[in-house]
């Protein structure tokens, strides 16, 4: 059995201004704050003599070799992202940014989602990838409108309560 995976789907290069915000900032952090740091120890670690049984030099060199894969990752997206300003022209409906809560029909239970892009979901706080099951199944509902949604846990429907927007996040 080989090693071939078929490429991954893409996701969906759009973001908020905050979050674009975030990974530019991750970026600068990496290259100008980081890299050099570990560059300079990487250096001071191959200064030490045989670098063939040297921990730190090897330690030193997969973590430079992850941080230039992150910068180049990061340059790439960076590029590829568009960012999405303001609420949509129809604000009662679930768009890219919007808020929402929505109510399990089965239990009862309520939760409040956040759509984002796809560089900067939060489970913790709510943000949801736009490419998931549930922001999908959710797009252009108001609210008082049901939808079934295949979630991996199994179907499910879910009753809209709410719909908003930030004026910036």
């Amino acid at each position: 059995m080989g090693r071939w995976r078929p490429p991954a789907e893409g996701s969906t290069a759009i973001i908020t201004r905050a979050g674009f915000e975030r990974l530019r900032a991750e970026l600068d952090e990496l290259w100008r704050v980081r890299r050099p740091a570990v560059v300079k120890a990487l250096a001071e670690a191959a200064a030490e003599g045989d670098r063939s049984e040297n921990a730190e030099y090897t330690y030193r060199k997969k973590q430079l070799g992850e941080i230039d894969r992150r910068v180049r990752y990061l340059g790439k997206r960076l590029e590829a992202l568009k960012i999405a300003e303001g609420p949509p022209s129809d604000p009662s409906a679930i768009f890219f940014g919007a808020l929402f809560e929505i109510e399990d029909t089965d239990s009862g239970d309520t939760a409040r989602y956040r759509i984002v892009g796809p560089d900067e979901t939060d489970a913790k706080a709510g943000w949801i990838s736009i490419d998931s099951p549930l922001a999908r199944a959710a797009l252009r509902k108001r609210a008082d409108d049901e939808f079934e949604v295949q979630l991996p846990a199994g179907p499910a429907r879910y009753l809209v309560l709410s719909v908003a927007y930030e004026s910036a996040a």
